[in-house]
């Protein structure tokens, strides 16, 4: 993990920068009196961090959550893949158009069982963000999703999805190729697929770029992500024409990971380190390892017509609603 002064900070992490800044401090004390004996002030104030980490992490509002799912230091789908996986081989292009840099993909062993692991990956730097086009895939992204959910199916391997996007690319050029229709497709083959599916919101999970990779038997989300229509700016430019009720609509959404997993919509919320993914890779694959695990376990238990058929079950019944009846003529 990057430490600080090359760590980034939000606006609610400040008093942990300040505190990352008061240890530097001393760290200089340190080596200008030698004598002094500065190490029980660099634990007090390193036991400070974590506990604001936690004061933090504890009050979060829904916009923070927002917030700290798109936090630069978080980590991205091939970070997870590193941290959880070994023998990771990428697999490219949809055969049609061309390779989506947004969108990865590739066989890897996760704890000795050989598994086909799709995600959007964005990048970690200006560069990279560009290359990878902010993690929002084109159809062609889709289309070769799809290629390799096939491909994994063939070999009858289970397949884990990894979502972090603000949502599929918008461009025309995407239009003209089929956005629509290349989620549609996913959406109408991942519920047909015959070998276990496990879906994870990492980070962004907005819309139908989501959802296009987003069709299994379990559905995780990190705690410190989001999941839902469209994101809190763009609802608030529609219903306020302005984005400063961001904050607004982002409670009105409830799209948190205790909201999902309240509506039914997610399976099970996975923990994340003290204060986000960001501030431990390590030990955030190490968590979404085993809740991965647990939950290809359980999709594991299904002979395959049955998983089929549980799938178009468990969508059927998704939301909620009231019918009023009509009035009397």
């Amino acid at each position: 993990m990057p430490q600080y002064p090359n760590r980034q900070f939000l606006d609610f992490e400040q008093p942990i920068k300040e505190l990352y800044e008061q240890i530097d401090a001393t760290k200089k004390l340190a080596e200008k009196n030698p004598k002094i004996d500065y190490t029980a002030t660099l634990a007090q104030l390193e036991q400070s961090i974590l506990d604001r980490r936690k004061d933090i992490t504890a009050s979060l509002t829904p916009w923070q959550k927002v917030q700290l799912s798109r936090h630069p230091d978080r980590p991205y789908t091939l970070k997870y893949i590193d941290k959880m996986c070994t023998n990771f081989v990428e697999l490219h292009g949809d055969r049609g158009v061309k390779d989506d840099k947004a969108m990865v993909g590739g066989f890897a062993q996760l704890d000795g069982e050989t598994v086909m692991i799709i995600g959007q990956q964005k990048g970690i730097n200006t560069k990279m963000r560009q290359l990878r086009n902010f993690g929002m895939a084109n159809p062609e992204g889709y289309r070769k999703a799809l290629r390799l959910m096939k491909l994994a199916e063939k070999f009858d391997k289970p397949i884990i999805t990894l979502i972090d996007t603000p949502g599929a690319y918008p461009g025309l050029e995407a239009e003209e190729r089929g956005q629509g229709e290349a989620i549609a497709r996913n959406i109408y083959e991942m519920i047909r697929l015959k070998v276990p599916v496990i879906c994870v919101i990492i980070g962004e999970g907005a819309s139908g770029g989501a959802f296009g990779i987003g069709v299994g038997d379990r559905t995780l989300m990190m705690e410190n992500t989001w999941y839902t229509v469209i994101s809190p700016e763009s609802c608030s430019s529609i219903l306020w024409r302005s984005w400063d009720k961001k904050e607004v609509a982002a409670e009105q959404l409830k799209l948190t990971a205790k909201d999902m997993h309240g509506f039914g919509l997610v399976d099970d919320v996975v923990e994340e380190p003290v204060g986000g993914a960001h501030w431990d890779y390590d030990e955030a694959g190490a968590l979404l390892k085993k809740h991965i695990l647990k939950a290809l376990n359980e999709a594991k238990q299904m002979q395959p017509a049955e998983r089929v058929n549980y799938r178009i079950e468990k969508y059927g019944k998704m939301g909620f609603w009231e019918e009023v009846p009509m009035a009397a003529q």
